[in-house]
């Protein structure tokens, strides 16, 4: 279910998300659907309290279990990059806080989200429900290896750092599909890299450098 949100008067962030969405149009965000994505969800429930101030910065923050939520220029221009429809199916990589299977799930039809740390997953699922969304699914499960449960996906967004994009994404992606992920060192810039699925063959296109944590195989043991 897509959500409409009603503001808080006593957590009003209407000039600050204000700035936002301006400072997204000003990096060349167009699309209106992405657009009222960013208007829509709630960023401030998504991260740390003592980083509350900053919640509508365009800057990635802290979140547990040493990852981020990314930076929202960087979310708006990869969700862009997938060219979203509401009838679209979506598998993202990396849940961490929520925020950009939120942001996925105002616009797609399904999202099913995919989270390594069992208490980043428990969390976002537990933010989400209170929400109000019922398309988003948070799934413990090694990222690189997909959710072939629910494949193909028309759409598959990787939120951290790969040498090469995992096999088995590609293999779960619908023809005519579209992949984008952050593709170099993990412990160095990496190129934000969009992969369209073709009757002939896998078309690759660079978009812009990009700094994410690496994507790590395996389900945490301890968080």
């Amino acid at each position: 279910m897509r959500v409409t949100f009603v503001p808080d008067p006593e957590a009003d962030d209407a000039l600050e998300r204000a700035e936002l969405l301006l400072t997204l149009r000003k990096r060349g965000i167009r699309d209106p659907l992405l657009m009222r994505a960013f208007e829509q969800v709630p960023r401030e429930r998504f991260v740390d309290p003592a980083c509350r101030s900053l919640a509508w910065v365009d800057q990635a923050l802290p979140i547990s279990c040493g990852q981020t939520i990314s930076q929202p220029a960087v979310v708006a221009l990869m969700t862009e990059a997938l060219d979203l429809k509401p009838s679209h199916s979506v598998l993202e990589i990396g849940t961490g806080s929520g925020y950009h299977a939120a942001i996925l799930g105002q616009i797609a039809e399904r999202v099913v989200t995919l989270e390594r740390f069992r208490t980043l997953a428990q969390a976002a699922a537990e933010r989400l429900r209170r929400l109000g969304y019922t398309n988003i699914e948070v799934v413990v499960a090694d990222g690189s290896a997909g959710y072939a449960p629910r494949a193909p996906y028309d759409r598959i967004i990787i939120t951290a750092a790969v040498n090469e994009v995992p096999p088995a994404l590609f293999d779960q992606l619908r023809q005519g599909g579209v992949l984008v992920a952050p593709v170099g060192p993990p412990q160095d810039t990496q190129m934000l890299t969009r992969f369209a699925l073709t009757a002939d063959g896998i078309v690759k296109r660079e978009m812009v450098p990009v700094r994410f944590v690496p994507l790590l195989k395996g389900v945490a043991q301890v968080l």
